[in-house]
């Protein structure tokens, strides 16, 4: 964590780590690890909530839990972009990070795959890689798609790759 502003250290710290090294195909084993993956997600929404810092809704979207949907918001110059987030568990899972989409946002920037996977390998992988498998959900955004949408959504917003919604519907009432 060297390197790293007070803040980041401060937030990881206090996000549960896993214990459960087991993926979608690892039966009662994968049930465990999604008991840790919740409760981990709920300390720092939880957290979040409480510094004022709330960015994220996401559940998971299939019953086995390798399909999560949600919400994603950023504020830039006092409006707030919201965006759909979406991933899947790899099959791989602990192992290989998921792959956090941001449907909207498909072709709007070079740090992007496509179909809206946002770029996490040059930063993100080898952390994820180094802390296998005590990093789940929570730290993929946490250590992710948070400093992705910092430094992102401001260049997209200031190019005019993105509008706010009310600026969309102001424009389109004209």
């Amino acid at each position: 964590m060297e390197g790293w502003d007070p803040n980041t250290k401060s937030t990881l710290t206090q996000i549960p780590l896993l214990t459960t090294k087991a993926g979608p195909r690892d039966g009662a084993a994968w049930t465990q690890r999604l008991k840790e993956e919740y409760k981990a997600l709920i300390a720092y929404t939880q957290m979040n909530k409480s510094n004022d810092n709330d960015w994220f809704r996401i559940s998971a979207a299939n019953p086995e839990g390798t399909r999560w949907t949600g919400k994603c918001w950023y504020v830039h110059n006092l409006l707030k972009y919201e965006f759909d987030l979406q991933f899947d568990i790899p099959i791989t899972y602990p192992s290989t990070a998921p792959e956090l989409e941001l449907p909207q946002l498909d072709g709007k920037t070079q740090k992007m795959y496509r179909g809206g996977k946002i770029c996490l390998t040059v930063h993100f992988k080898p952390l994820w890689a180094k802390n296998c498998p005590r990093f789940g959900i929570a730290h993929a955004l946490c250590l992710g798609l948070a400093p992705w949408l910092a430094a992102e959504v401001p260049v997209l917003v200031d190019s005019g790759m993105i509008k706010h919604k009310d600026d969309a519907t102001s424009s389109s009432e004209t």
